[in-house]
C-alpha cells in the first residue's frame, strides 16, 4: 500500500515532539499506557447510555510484552479500538486527539476522565522505536487495520487479522548508541519500575510475564526460572480511599513505598476537596531533616497526578518555600496540562490547590503544636529554622501565617515555649518581649545584659539560631508587644535611681570615659556607665537595628566586608574595677590605656567575638601580673 505523507506542520511536529517536547524517554511507556487506559474508558462510557452493551472491569486489561532477542515491545489493550478512518484521523494528523474528542461528547456522564487530551502522546513512541505498528478492531466491527511508519516520513494504513476488540502496539526499539543505551526498554524489571512510577493508578489491570525463581517440583532445594502473568500496577490508589478505611500504618507503608524519606511521618492529612477544584492529596509531616534539605540542591515539590497517572516528580508551585518540607502527592483531574503533559500552565486551579494546601499544613502543624507537643518539639528541632527563615524571606510577606508556630527557649520555663505562651504571662508592667542572642543557651544565660531583665523578673526568650534576630527584625511585634533585645541601648526598664535602665549617664564620669573612647579609638561608638550591669565589671551594647550575633552571622558570609554593629562599651560604675580606672585617670595614662583595652576585649570574649590582637592581649595580661 502507498506510503501516505504527514501534513507539513503535522511532520515538523512530529520532529519537534521527539527531540524537544519530552524530556525522558522513559515517558514513552506512560503515554501508551495511558491511551489504552481510555480506549477501555470509553467503553465504559458507552455502556452508560447503550443498554446493549455489558461493562465488566475484570474483563478489561493492558497487557505489556518484551521480545529482546527480536527487540520488541508489545502493548496491547481490550479498549474501544479504532476504525480506519478514526486511524487515519487519529494518527495521521498529529496533535488531533479522539481522546479530546471523545470527552468533550460525553462530558457530562460520570467522573471517569480521558487522559489524552493532546493527542502527541502517542508520538512518543517514536523516541525509543525505529518502526512502530498500530493493529486496531473496532468495537462491533469484524475488521481490523494496520498503522505503521517509521516516523516523519509518513505512515501506511491496510487491512489486517485481530481476534478481539482492541488495539496492539508494536515497538521496534532501536538499537543501542554510544551515548544512548534503548535495552532498558525491553528489560522486564525497567518496564516494571516505569509502570510502578507513573501507571501505578491506572484503574485497568497493567498485566505483564514476570520471571521468578520457583522451586523445582519434586525437590527440595533446586530452583528454577518460571514466567507467569501478573498484574504490576496497584490501581486503587490510597488516597482515593475513604479514610475510616485506613489506618497509621497504612499511611506510613505508603510514605515507605513512595520513598518519601527513611524516617517516619509525624502525621499525615489526607485531603479529599470537592469545591471550587476537585482534587485528593496526601500530605506528610517528616521527623527528621533530608541530608541535603538546607542545600542547594535539595527540590521541593509534591508528586503531582492527574487523574492517577503522574504527571511531576516535583511539583514545586504546590507548596511555599517556607512549607518545603512537606512530602506527599496530589491528584486532580481539573488540571491544565501542557503539550508533553509534564508541567502545568500556570492557572487558577493550580493556584487554589497550592493555597488550600498551604492552609491544611499550617492547621496540621497548630494541631501537633496544641494536642502532641513532643512530636512538634520533634519536628521543630528538625525545621524551626526554615519557618523563621519564612518569617524573615520576602519581607516578611508571610509573618501572618508563621508566627504562632515559632518557638524559642525560654529563661523561665528552661523550655521550648510559643511567642503568645510568653505574652500570656507577661507582667502588666512589662512593656516590652526581651530576647537575649547567643551561640547556645550556655553562653546566653551567662551574658551580663540579661541581669538588669532577670532581676526585674522578666521572662527573656534565648536566641541561639543565627536566623532568629533576623526573624524577629521583620517580625517586629507580637500582639503589640515589641521586641527589644537584652544588649540594646535602652531597655525601656526604669532603673533604681530613677532613670532609665541602658541610658548615658555624663557627669563626674564623662570626662573618663570620652578618654576611654579615644584610647579605643573608633572601636566602640561610645563609653558610658551601666544601668544594668550589677555583678559584671563590662559589657557591650549595640545601638541601631544591627546586633552583635547579626554582625556574627552577616560576616561569616563571603564577600561580607567589614560589616559592623555600633557597640558601645558600657562600665559598671559600682564595680571595684571602676575605682582602678578612676586612679588611673588622674595619675597614670599608660595604666588607663591597658585597662581599657583589657576590660574592651573582655567584653569582646563575652560576646564570642575574636580579639582583634591575641598577642597584645596575652602581653596585657602579663602586665598586669607584674
Amino acid at each position: 500500500m502507498a506510503k501516505k505523507q504527514f501534513q507539513a506542520e503535522s511532520k515538523r511536529l512530529l520532529e519537534m515532539m521527539i527531540n524537544s517536547i519530552y524530556t525522558q524517554r522513559e515517558i514513552f511507556l506512560r503515554e501508551l499506557i495511558s491511551n489504552a487506559s481510555d480506549a477501555i474508558d470509553k467503553i465504559y462510557y458507552k455502556a452508560l447510555t447503550d443498554e446493549s452493551l455489558v461493562f465488566n472491569k475484570d474483563d478489561y486489561f493492558i497487557k505489556i510484552s518484551a521480545d529482546k532477542d527480536n527487540r520488541i515491545l508489545t502493548i496491547t489493550d481490550t479498549g474501544i479500538g479504532m476504525t480506519q478512518e478514526e486511524l487515519e484521523n487519529n494518527l495521521g494528523v498529529i496533535a488531533k486527539s479522539g481522546s479530546l474528542a471523545f470527552k468533550s461528547e460525553n462530558e457530562a456522564k460520570d467522573g471517569h476522565n480521558i487522559i489524552g487530551q493532546f493527542g502527541v502522546g502517542f508520538y512518543s513512541a517514536f523516541m525509543v522505536a525505529d518502526h512502530v505498528a498500530v493493529t486496531s478492531r473496532a468495537l462491533g466491527s469484524s475488521e481490523a487495520f494496520r498503522w505503521e511508519s517509521d516516523g516523519a516520513d509518513g505512515y501506511t494504513i491496510e487491512p489486517a487479522e485481530k481476534d478481539a476488540t482492541g488495539t496492539e502496539i508494536v515497538l521496534k526499539i532501536k538499537a543501542n548508541t554510544e551515548d544512548d543505551n534503548y535495552d532498558e526498554f525491553l528489560e522486564e524489571y525497567r518496564l516494571k519500575s516505569i509502570v510502578k512510577k507513573y501507571s501505578d493508578f491506572i484503574r485497568y489491570p497493567i498485566k505483564m510475564d514476570v520471571t521468578r525463581s520457583a522451586l523445582k517440583e519434586g525437590t527440595e532445594d533446586e530452583y528454577e526460572q518460571k514466567t507467569e502473568e501478573q498484574t504490576v500496577n496497584s490501581m486503587v490508589p490510597i488516597w482515593r480511599k475513604n479514610k475510616s478505611e485506613l489506618t497509621d500504618a497504612d499511611y506510613e507503608n505508603f510514605y515507605q513505598e513512595k520513598r518519601y524519606g527513611f524516617d517516619k511521618p509525624l502525621k499525615h492529612v489526607h485531603i479529599s476537596a470537592d469545591g471550587a477544584v476537585v482534587y485528593n492529596a496526601i500530605l506528610f509531616i517528616p521527623e527528621s531533616t533530608p541530608f541535603d534539605y538546607y542545600t542547594k540542591e535539595y527540590e521541593k515539590g509534591l508528586e503531582l497526578y492527574s487523574n492517577g497517572v503522574l504527571i511531576m516528580s516535583k511539583c514545586g508551585d504546590l507548596l511555599p518555600d517556607y512549607f518545603s518540607f512537606v512530602k506527599g502527592m496530589v491528584d486532580s483531574e481539573d488540571l491544565s496540562l501542557n503539550i508533553s503533559r509534564e508541567m502545568l500552565q500556570h492557572d487558577r486551579q493550580l493556584s487554589l490547590i497550592a493555597k488550600n494546601i498551604k492552609n491544611k499544613i499550617k492547621s496540621a502543624l497548630q494541631s501537633l503544636l496544641k494536642d502532641e507537643r513532643d512530636k512538634y518539639e520533634q519536628f521543630y528541632k528538625a525545621f524551626g529554622r526554615q519557618l523563621k527563615f519564612g518569617v524573615y524571606n520576602d519581607y516578611g510577606m508571610n509573618k501572618d501565617v508563621l508566627q504562632d508556630l515559632l518557638l524559642f527557649h525560654s529563661s523561665k520555663e528552661n523550655k521550648l515555649v510559643t511567642l503568645d505562651e510568653y505574652v500570656s504571662r507577661m507582667p502588666e508592667d512589662q512593656k516590652y518581649i526581651y530576647y537575649a542572642s547567643g551561640e547556645s543557651i550556655e553562653r546566653v544565660e551567662k551574658l551580663p545584659q540579661t541581669e538588669l531583665v532577670a532581676d526585674k523578673g522578666y521572662e527573656i526568650l534565648y536566641f541561639t539560631d543565627d536566623i532568629d534576630e533576623f526573624a524577629i527584625k521583620m517580625l517586629m511585634s507580637y500582639k503589640e508587644k515589641e521586641f527589644r533585645s537584652v544588649s540594646s541601648s535602652d531597655l525601656g526598664l526604669e532603673a533604681e535611681d530613677g532613670g532609665k535602665a541602658g541610658e548615658e549617664s555624663g557627669g563626674e564620669n564623662q570626662e573618663l570615659f570620652e578618654e576611654m573612647k579615644s584610647i579605643l579609638g573608633g572601636k566602640v561608638k561610645n563609653v558610658k556607665a551601666s544601668k544594668r550591669l550589677k555583678s559584671y565589671p563590662v559589657c557591650l551594647s549595640t545601638e541601631g537595628e544591627l546586633t552583635i550575633e547579626m554582625e556574627k552571622t552577616l560576616r561569616a558570609m563571603p564577600n561580607s566586608g567589614d560589616i559592623q554593629a555600633e557597640k558601645v562599651l558600657e562600665i559598671n560604675v559600682g564595680h571595684e574595677v571602676f575605682q582602678s580606672l578612676k586612679e588611673a585617670s588622674g595619675k597614670d595614662k599608660e595604666k588607663l590605656a591597658l585597662y581599657t583595652k583589657l576590660l574592651y576585649n573582655q567584653a569582646l570574649l563575652i560576646e564570642g567575638l575574636p580579639v582583634s590582637d591575641p598577642v597584645e592581649f596575652t602581653n596585657d595580661i602579663c602586665k598586669i601580673m607584674v
